[in-house]
């Protein structure tokens, strides 16, 4: 074999650790060029070397092996930067959602320790359309997001007169076992006519305890455990789903500090009367 690379050499020139290039061909995705079959030596080519070089850059770039591996077998360049436009993609949104994370950190730690006003609120059952499905907690906000899209959709598409802001009921199993039932409406005063998942319901009535969250849902959990904490400290909480109301959201806005969302922790109330009921 001409111009034969040690793997140490091979190593120093690719800048992978001979562990790492022990793994690669273990798992097929970089051979050595010659292995010696008495020694077990293995041997690289100078002509690996670029490859080596796109394949520890991908892996820097946190792209799966499986991946690394249907980019170096593409047969032509645009299905090789397609795949690689793809990884791009989702390391972006993961970024995004890491970007996010950190600036609700950053807001929870400097944030000013002041109490929450929770109100109380009879809630009477209204019409609405909506649409209904049990979810993976992983998956709920993309699928608020559209579902919450579509009924806005349906709603401008069928002319029906809103009664009420848009809302979410969602169960406990959602939270407690990372999947369950979670529904989004909007209020409204006419006949629906059901479109695929959007169907005409009504949202039952309740007792609820309600606080007020200001602006982006990122981290509407402070305003969940402030509430929860309330219900559960004069032991008035009950079982049964969880509310949101979108007083001032998206759709009003895109200024997520000027997003107010009304969110509902079921209750118990002996003193129950009628209160206004969430509005515009």
């Amino acid at each position: 074999m001409t111009e034969a690379l040690t793997i140490g050499d091979f190593s120093k020139m690719t800048h992978l650790s001979v562990k790492t290039l022990h793994h690669y061909h273990e798992v097929g995705l970089l051979k050595p060029a010659e292995v010696d079959r008495h020694t077990g030596y293995r041997y690289y080519s100078p002509e690996q070397v670029p490859t080596a070089q796109v394949i520890r850059r991908l892996r820097d770039l946190e792209m799966p092996v499986t991946d690394v591996k249907a980019v170096l077998a593409a047969s032509d360049a645009a299905t090789r930067n397609a795949l690689i436009a793809e990884h791009l993609d989702r390391l972006e949104t993961q970024l995004a959602r890491t970007q996010g994370a950190v600036e609700s950190l950053r807001r929870l730690l400097q944030r000013p320790e002041t109490e929450r006003s929770v109100g109380h609120r009879s809630v009477p059952a209204v019409p609405a359309v909506g649409i209904q499905e049990v979810v993976d907690r992983a998956d709920v906000l993309a699928w608020w997001q559209g579902a919450l899209g579509e009924l806005h959709a349906i709603v401008g598409a069928q002319n029906l007169p809103t009664t009420g802001p848009a809302g979410g009921l969602f169960a406990g199993d959602l939270y407690q076992h990372d999947r369950g039932q979670a529904t989004v409406f909007i209020p409204v005063g006419d006949t629906v006519h059901p479109i695929g998942r959007v169907v005409p319901l009504v949202v039952p009535a309740a007792e609820l305890a309600i606080a007020v969250h200001q602006g982006s849902l990122a981290d509407v959990d402070i305003t969940y455990g402030a509430l929860g904490s309330y219900a559960t400290t004069h032991e008035i909480s009950v079982e049964g789903p969880l509310r949101e109301y979108y007083v001032h959201d998206l759709y009003d806005t895109p200024n997520p500090d000027e997003w107010e969302t009304e969110i509902g922790w079921p209750i118990f109330r002996a003193d129950a009367t009628t209160a206004p009921r969430a509005g515009r």
